[in-house]
């Protein structure tokens, strides 16, 4: 299994029996020497730095109805809201004063949020801070909005594919939404200039280990700049309110196989992991992750944008927490660089 992790490192390549022989081993010792390949790796391409995002959700409204997910259309017990442009630019600036270079706007699929208006909003954001990278994480448009933004200032743009597998979305999906569409929005942000990304839910209702090595052949031949992943969690007003959470160990490894196959990535160590395990956040670091993203989000409505149930947003996985994230990176040899981290 070793000489598997070392092709992996060295040709950033598997087979798709290869991947699932990776997914399917339970030896510690190997898996523990892929954790340290994937940190050796991340040292290699980043040193010990840590880049962080600021987060700013800006609205929970979406025409969507993912049957994963808290904000879902279909979830009548939801308080909805949506940041003006001034409050989106408000969080900006206590992030930029705090030291954050990029700035993440990510919301539901709005209808009230036109492309006019985003775009508007970037360009803004864009003047105020020219220094900064803005990521956008709005979900499904056209080619000309994704055009639209990017001219008016946005860098990059994350919009996870979730399962690559069709049988597998349509359980997590309505009717009406498409994989084709999904994955032709992808490509149309990869030729506009994007730097993409891409991920997936782990553990979602359904998923197998088949599924996720389509998904691994999927991420290696796409090539993203960004790689989103987390444990999938339920959401108490779902369809899948009963679910179980997906496994933090998952995760892990696949943080680790994605950093091989793409050593200059960009990975997060999202909140999801931090929810569902208190030293998750560490453990996705030492995996291979190298970004975090505290949230910028007004105090008020952070509970609001609940994807799913005891989501974190106060603490280390706040912007008013950076103190006591930093200790904690700096625990286990880390430290929160301030630069825009662009993929390299």
């Amino acid at each position: 299994m070793k000489r598997l992790i070392d092709k992996l490192r060295n040709e950033h390549s598997l087979t798709g029996q290869e991947y699932a022989r990776l997914l399917a081993c339970q030896d510690t010792d190997t898996l523990l020497y892929m954790q340290q390949q994937a940190r050796e790796t991340t040292h290699k391409h980043f040193g010990n730095n840590i880049y962080i995002r600021g987060l700013i959700e800006v609205g929970n409204r979406c025409r969507n109805n993912c049957y994963y997910c808290g904000i879902r259309k279909g979830n009548p017990d939801v308080e909805r809201y949506a940041l003006s442009r001034e409050n989106i630019l408000e969080c900006c600036r206590k992030g930029y004063e705090l030291g954050f270079r990029t700035f993440v706007l990510q919301g539901g699929e709005d209808p009230a949020l036109t492309d006019q208006w985003t775009e508007e909003t970037v360009a803004a954001i864009r003047r105020r801070f020219p220094d900064c990278a803005i990521t956008l994480s709005l979900g499904e448009k056209s080619k000309e909005a994704y055009e639209r933004l990017f001219r008016a200032g946005a860098n990059r743009y994350l919009l996870r594919h979730e399962t690559r597998n069709e049988e597998h979305y349509r359980k997590l999906h309505p009717a009406e939404m498409s994989p084709t569409h999904r994955l032709q929005c992808l490509q149309w942000l990869k030729e506009t200039g994007y730097q993409t990304g891409t991920g997936i839910m782990v553990g979602s209702p359904g998923q197998t280990r088949e599924h996720l090595v389509e998904d691994l052949l999927f991420i290696e031949q796409f090539h993203p700049q960004m790689i989103g992943i987390g444990p999938f969690i339920p959401h108490h007003s779902t369809p899948f309110a009963a679910q179980p959470a997906g496994s933090v160990e998952t995760t892990i490894r696949l943080i680790s196989i994605f950093r091989l196959m793409h050593p200059a990535a960009l990975i997060p160590s999202t909140t999801a992991l931090a929810t569902l395990s208190a030293d998750g956040r560490e453990k996705g670091i030492l995996a291979g992750a190298n970004v975090v993203m505290p949230n910028l989000s007004p105090g008020e409505q952070r509970k609001k944008y609940a994807l799913y149930d005891n989501k974190a947003a106060f603490g280390a996985e706040a912007a008013e927490g950076l103190h006591e994230l930093t200790q904690r990176l700096k625990a286990i040899g880390y430290r929160i660089v301030t630069d825009r981290g662009d993929y390299k």
